[in-house]
C-alpha cells in the first residue's frame, strides 16, 4: 500500500513500463498485462499524474478474476474472494482520501484490517477513475445514459448535454429512481414542469464546473450526482425566484457514477479470453429513513 505521493509515482512509473500484448489476451495475463490493455484504449494514456495507481497488491501476479466496483469496501472485498478472483478495479478511493495515503492511519483498526483481508487474499486493488472519464466515450457517462435508458440521446459534441423527448420532471425523477435503484433522491423544481434539455454531470464535478455548465447551455434540467450544498443547489434555487425554469436532480455520487463501472465489464469481458469479470456494486453507505 502506498504510503507518499512518491511511492505513486514509482507505481505509476512501473504500469508503463513497456510489453507486447494482444488485443485480447489468450492466456491468463497479470494485473500489468490487464491494466496495459485497458490504457492501449484511453486517449493520452499513460498520463503523468494520475490517482489511478494501484492500492494494494502485485501488480505482476497472474489474474484468477476481475472484479468491477464503486468502492473497494470490505463487504466487496469479501466477495471478491469468495468468487475466487484477486483483481478489483475500484472508481473511488479505497483508503479514504483522495491519493490513498496512509498518513494519520499507520494505527488505525479500519485501515489495517482492510490491507490484512487484501493481503490475505492476494487481492490487487487498481483504481480506475481518471482513465475511465477520459475514454471516448466517458465510461461512466455511458454507464448511466445506458442504465437510464437514454444511450440513443448521447452527443460526443454536446458536453454533457442530451435532448430527450419533451417529459415532466416527476417522471424524470422516477426513471431514475425506478432504472438505478434509488430509494429517495432530492430535487429542486415544479414535478409537472417539461423537461428536454437535460446537462447531465455524473459523480462529483464541483460547483464552478455544475453552475458554469448551468450557464453554458442553459438547460431544462441538471442532474447530478453530488453537489455542494452552498453552491449548486443555492444558484438553482435563485434562478427560479428570478422566474427561470431550469430545475435540479441530485441522485447521489455512488447511484450516478457505479454504472460507469457495470458498464466496464461489458467493455472488457470481451478482451479477456479466459478471465472473468464481475460488477459487485458496492451500494449507497446510507439508509433512507
Amino acid at each position: 500500500m502506498p504510503t507518499s505521493r512518491c511511492d505513486f509515482l514509482l507505481q505509476f512509473a512501473a504500469l508503463a513500463t513497456p510489453f507486447t500484448m494482444h488485443a485480447t489476451t489468450t492466456k491468463k495475463a497479470t494485473v500489468r498485462e490487464v491494466i496495459d490493455l485497458i490504457l492501449k484504449s484511453i486517449p493520452g494514456a499513460p498520463f503523468p499524474t494520475t490517482v489511478d495507481t494501484i492500492k494494494a497488491g502485485d501488480i505482476d501476479q497472474k489474474v484468477t478474476g476481475i472484479v468491477t466496483t464503486m468502492f473497494a469496501t470490505i463487504d466487496v472485498i469479501r466477495k471478491t474472494a469468495k468468487l475466487g478472483a484477486n483483481f478489483i478495479i475500484a472508481h473511488e478511493p479505497t483508503f479514504y482520501n483522495h491519493l490513498d495515503e496512509s498518513k494519520g492511519f499507520e494505527d488505525d483498526t479500519v485501515y489495517k484490517e482492510k490491507i490484512q483481508l487484501l493481503n490475505k487474499h492476494k487481492i490487487v486493488v487498481w483504481r480506475f477513475h481518471d482513465y475511465i472519464h477520459s475514454h471516448k466515450p466517458d465510461g461512466v457517462y455511458m454507464g448511466v445514459l445506458e442504465a437510464i435508458g437514454w444511450q440513443k440521446y448521447y452527443d460526443e459534441s454536446a458536453d454533457g448535454m442530451i435532448t430527450i423527448a419533451p417529459a415532466s420532471l416527476g417522471s424524470i425523477i422516477e426513471l431514475a429512481r425506478q432504472k438505478l435503484g434509488i430509494a429517495h433522491l432530492r430535487y429542486i423544481g415544479d414535478k409537472a414542469a417539461v423537461c428536454k434539455r437535460i446537462l447531465l454531470l455524473p459523480g462529483a464535478a464541483g460547483g464552478q464546473s455544475q453552475i458554469s455548465g448551468l450557464q453554458k447551455h442553459k438547460p431544462d434540467l441538471l442532474i447530478v450526482g453530488e453537489l455542494h450544498e452552498w453552491e449548486t443547489s443555492e444558484y438553482v434555487r435563485d434562478m427560479r425566484a428570478l422566474g427561470m425554469k431550469t430545475s435540479l436532480i441530485v441522485l447521489g455520487h455512488v447511484q450516478s457514477e457505479e454504472p460507469g463501472m457495470k458498464w466496464l465489464v461489458n467493455w472488457l469481458q470481451p478482451q479477456l479470453n479466459d478471465i472473468t469479470v464481475t460488477h459487485i456494486p458496492s451500494t449507497d453507505a446510507f439508509h433512507w429513513q
